[in-house]
């Protein structure tokens, strides 16, 4: 015997409007038939809100729907792709933020945990995605904020064992972006960022068995301040999307994921900047 209940999506109807008209373009695209889905895109679009939003599990998602597992899942992948593809490019992004008048923006590494792991990295005895600062396994995303922490890009995912450094030096689009910004819009990151400390300002390190001045000391200060605000962005991501705290899909999915999480986020806000 099963119970229901009434739920309640935490999004405007605006928000399921919008994801529905984007999965009816992808159909169109495709040339899918009429008759031919399980599931309407309206539908469709409410089967992975609630699983950004809520984490709702697969299983539960596809009993209530009335549909396959198999089937559940090609759906929330195509919702995600096409949600993904609406999340603006790092140039785009950096642009509007100039535009609206921002003379700065936050860089910073979030970690998604997954429970997908087992994958040998470049160290023996190490996994790939096994973080070693949060100890956990998961996946490193770089999101740029502007400086009320409002977050206007993510990355592509890198595996938790690479640093921020690391993982900007590997994305081919991040570092140019940024040098090519930096005369009009700086970039602020924390200590994470000190070997790209030219293109990325961070804050004065203090040094072995000495001590910063106090004019260091100062700009320390009003740098880390300003920076703190930018780190909002991560929480906001994660406390809006349940599924973000813990991804159990393929974690090379994982960029997708949390891009497709922005574009819901500046739809459901109706911001970009």
């Amino acid at each position: 015997m099963s119970v229901t209940y009434t739920a309640v999506l935490p999004v405007r109807e605006h928000t399921v409007d919008v994801l529905a008209g984007l999965l009816t373009n992808e159909r169109a695209r495709r040339g899918t038939r009429a008759g031919t889905r399980s599931l309407p895109c309206r539908d469709q679009a409410i089967l992975v809100l609630r699983w950004f939003l809520d984490s709702t599990r697969m299983r539960q998602l596809a009993r209530d729907n009335a549909i396959s597992l198999s089937t559940g899942y090609d759906y929330l992948h195509e919702g995600i792709d096409v949600l993904a593809a609406r999340s603006p490019s790092l140039h785009g992004a950096l642009l509007a933020a100039k535009a609206a008048g921002h003379d700065y923006v936050n860089i910073d590494g979030i970690l998604v945990e997954t429970d997908r792991c087992r994958t040998p990295g470049p160290t023996t005895g190490v996994d790939l995605w096994w973080s070693g600062k949060h100890d956990n396994h998961g996946g490193n995303v770089q999101v740029v904020t502007v400086p009320d922490g409002w977050p206007i890009w993510t990355s592509e995912v890198r595996p938790g064992r690479e640093h921020d450094t690391t993982a900007i030096r590997t994305h081919p689009e991040i570092l140019p972006a940024l040098t090519a910004a930096d005369s009009d819009l700086r970039t602020l990151g924390d200590l994470g960022y000190e070997g790209e400390s030219g293109t990325i300002t961070v804050a004065f390190k203090k040094p072995k068995n000495g001590k910063l001045n106090p004019i260091q000391q100062q700009l320390n200060k009003a740098h880390n301040s300003l920076r703190a605000i930018g780190e909002r962005g991560n929480s906001l991501l994660k406390m809006t999307f349940k599924a973000l705290r813990n991804v159990s899909l393929n974690p090379w999915r994982i960029g997708k994921i949390v891009a497709a999480a922005l574009a819901i986020l500046h739809i459901e806000h109706d911001r970009t900047t």
